[in-house]
């Protein structure tokens, strides 16, 4: 039985019902051994029917002989190791099971190979094969599987699947496919376990740390981990011994090695894109299924002094912190009251920084100068909002007014005429709201909104300087009220009286009595 063994010399037949009668043979018979390597060799064709026919084969082939207890397990030798000492020490039999092991071996390394075959269907063909191959070997474990912290999950072979998967010429769209398997609860702890396992490993042995396209795929594969919330929910590919007590059965180690993987992560620099992407579902599809999320403080704090879109998005992680672990940042609203730029009503997490802001400035023990600031540096802000923006900014401001009753002196000096617009004391480009003389200065800016060209914004401006209500204005409708949704919602106004501007003509040119008109009348 050797390696290198050629195919039968008959006539060229179809690739499937070939392959598939030598695996028959195979398992008939080791006298059949050596179609065996017929069926490796069609793994490197370049044929890619052929190549599609020999993963079934081989896929169907391999999995029976580990159900049948017919491939070697535990150490094995090298072939050479093994031809020397063979007729000493083993059987014929034990010859032969160690022979299929090396064949195995040698089956699983091409079907990692081809998971970057240039056809996306070898492609898959070849990782749903290697997932069989998996759960096959779960359930009959090769070697001394049984006594690792994994169970009886074929780790080694899973990871070098991984490994693979993560590797730079393997298409990231193959990903998409092996996220069907990380449905199962087994094969999400163990991919986050090598997952962490390559992170740290290309951080070791390379200076500048794991490479954007790595930080991609372990970020697919990180939010496409199910977490199990109980016990009773555990869904296994690879189910064990009820008396083996294993990890994968565990909830709080799944919570550890989540969180132990999403932090490897997050301590290399990001990619723009990705930074982003990450802080976006942080709050509500990371945190939740932490066991220490103020562990996360120090990435947020760091998101947060970035300034931009990245600082808005960093909001939703701060907030969880500070308001549930009871976490504090001296200079939160001094950071807060920065992101107060033009450029904030047309960024497209605008909702999402609006809504946090009115639950951080909701609450009634801040500091009457900080609450000034904030209101005047929204006023000024209104001068060059657009429409939509004004007519959730305005609703915002009243809110602000209503909550802290010290506010209302900028009102009442803009409605008596206190201030002098050419020497307001207000300082827009002071980054600290204590020296930013809003406490001195007026909202002569919602007056001047009254006469706004749109009516719905000067009828909100008008609102303003009367008498308000002590119940707040629900702004949830309005945080996503876009400039398209303004301009629909005008179109389908039905007016009944049209103000025109035009005189009545007294003539055909426009002058009473001309001598076009005794001949023509209009």
């Amino acid at each position: 039985m050797g390696r290198g063994s050629g195919r039968g010399s008959g006539p060229r037949r179809r690739a499937g019902p070939r392959l598939q009668e030598a695996a028959r043979a195979v398992l008939d018979s080791p006298r059949h051994a050596n179609r065996l390597l017929e069926l490796l060799e069609s793994l490197e064709s370049e044929v890619e029917e052929e190549v599609v026919a020999g993963i079934a084969a081989c896929s169907g082939l391999f999995s029976s002989l580990v159900r049948r207890g017919a491939i070697h397990g535990g150490a094995l030798p090298a072939e050479e190791e093994e031809d020397a000492v063979a007729g000493a020490e083993c059987s014929a039999e034990e010859k032969y099971e160690q022979w299929l092991r090396h064949r195995y071996n040698d089956c699983t390394t091409q079907l990692l190979q081809l998971l970057s075959h240039d056809s996306s269907d070898v492609r898959e063909l070849a990782l749903c094969a290697l997932m069989k191959l998996v759960q096959t070997e779960g359930h009959h474990p090769l070697g001394n599987q049984k006594t690792s912290s994994a169970g009886n999950f074929p780790y080694t072979l899973f990871k070098a699947v991984l490994d693979r998967l993560l590797e730079e010429e393997t298409p990231s769209q193959l990903l998409g496919r092996f996220q069907e398997f990380l449905q199962h609860h087994d094969t999400g702890l163990h991919t986050l376990t090598a997952l962490r396992s390559r992170l740290r490993t290309v951080a070791a042995t390379t200076a500048q740390g794991p490479g954007p396209g790595l930080q991609e795929k372990a970020f697919l594969l990180l939010t496409a981990v199910q977490m199990p919330l109980e016990k009773t929910e555990l869904s296994l590919l690879v189910k064990g011994d009820d008396k083996t007590e294993t990890k994968v059965t565990d909830i709080k180690e799944h919570r550890k090695v989540f969180e132990n993987t999403w932090l490897e992560l997050l301590k290399h620099k990001l990619p723009q894109g990705l930074y982003k992407r990450v802080l976006v579902i942080l709050h509500d599809r990371v945190m939740p299924h932490m066991r220490k999320p103020p562990l996360l403080m120090d990435f947020l704090k760091a998101s947060y002094d970035i300034g931009g879109a990245v600082s808005l998005l960093a909001l939703n992680g701060l907030f969880v912190l500070i308001h549930q672990y009871n976490l504090e940042y001296p200079d939160f609203y001094k950071k807060l009251y920065s992101l107060l730029e033009p450029s904030i009503f047309h960024v497209k997490y605008r909702a999402r920084f609006f809504h946090l802001a009115d639950l951080f400035l909701s609450s009634t023990h801040l500091p009457a100068y900080l609450v000034l600031a904030f209101v005047k540096r929204l006023s000024r802000l209104s001068l060059t909002a657009p429409p939509h923006a004004l007519l959730l900014l305005l609703p915002f401001i009243g809110n602000l007014v209503r909550r802290h009753p010290s506010s209302r002196v900028l009102l009442h000096r803009a409605a008596a005429g206190l201030a002098d617009v050419t020497s307001d004391p207000y300082a827009m480009e002071e980054e600290d709201p204590a020296k930013s003389g809003a406490s001195d200065s007026s909202l002569w800016e919602i007056q001047s909104l009254q006469r706004h060209y749109h009516p719905d914004v000067a009828t909100a401006a008008t609102a303003l300087t009367r008498p308000l209500s002590d119940v707040e204005e629900d702004l949830s409708p309005l945080l996503e009220l876009s400039s398209t949704e303004l301009f629909e919602r005008e179109v389908k106004k039905k007016i009944k009286n049209v103000p025109l501007e035009f005189e009545l003509p007294q003539g055909l040119l426009g002058k009473k009595g001309d001598t076009l008109t005794s001949r023509w009348t209009l």
